[in-house]
């Protein structure tokens, strides 16, 4: 059975043992780009660049994970760029290409700590829609024992209530859990919420995290 060590990270501070780690999805374990998909849709490398900084922007996508319509965003966006319609109905029928595979080394992570079992939860900003599409590839996600989904709730990281949902749902303490995010602004406000934080640039550092915490 998994037993967690204290990890006195700084002098002078008292830091909860972790009992559950909380993981983000995208560009943690899987890559997400969305010029893996319209990059073969659209030759020129400047219109490509305008029109993921003007149609199809990360921003506009937020909409969706936050748990807007995605027939509605579509018709809007389509009527904003009608000469790019065929390119929108891409975002809304070929989303999957836009992830390539998983963040080298996160799936053996991922197993690493299911085989000791660790209790893994994840918090994910995805649409509901997708995620439905996304989850069935991804067979090494049974280790998590929940896993909120933004499109779902229609609650959005960073914001505080997700983050309140989930540790309700997960059934610990924030202080127990550690949270593991490639976004600033997430860990920032997990981190005001009392999680213990990891924030993500690659895997052997966050293997090394882990290590000095006594969770693998």
């Amino acid at each position: 059975m998994f037993e967690a060590k204290p990890y006195p990270r700084e002098p002078h501070a008292t830091h909860h043992p972790v009992k559950a780690i909380v993981f983000d999805v995208g560009r943690v374990l899987v890559e997400w780009d969305m010029r893996c998909l319209f990059g073969k849709l659209i030759a020129d490398p400047q219109r490509l660049d305008w029109f993921l900084a003007t149609v199809v922007t990360e921003e506009w996508h937020f909409q969706h994970d936050a748990g807007r319509d995605l027939a509605e965003m579509v018709t809007e966006r389509k009527a904003l760029f009608p000469q790019e319609a065929a390119l929108i109905d891409a975002y809304a029928t070929r989303f999957l290409e836009t992830i390539p595979g998983p963040v080298i080394g996160s799936t053996e992570l991922l197993n690493r700590l299911g085989e000791r079992d660790v209790p893994l939860y994840a918090i994910t900003n995805f649409a509901s829609v997708f995620w439905a599409e996304f989850l069935p590839t991804q067979p090494h996600f049974e280790h998590f024992r929940d896993i909120v989904v933004s499109g779902d709730e229609k609650i959005a990281k960073p914001d505080r209530r997700i983050f309140d949902l989930a540790a309700r749902r997960f059934g610990f303490a924030p202080p127990e859990m550690l949270f593991i995010d490639d976004n600033a602004a997430n860990i920032a406000a997990a981190r005001a919420l009392n999680w213990q934080v990891h924030h993500f640039n690659d895997v052997a550092t966050l293997e090394q995290d882990l290590l000095q915490r006594g969770l693998l």
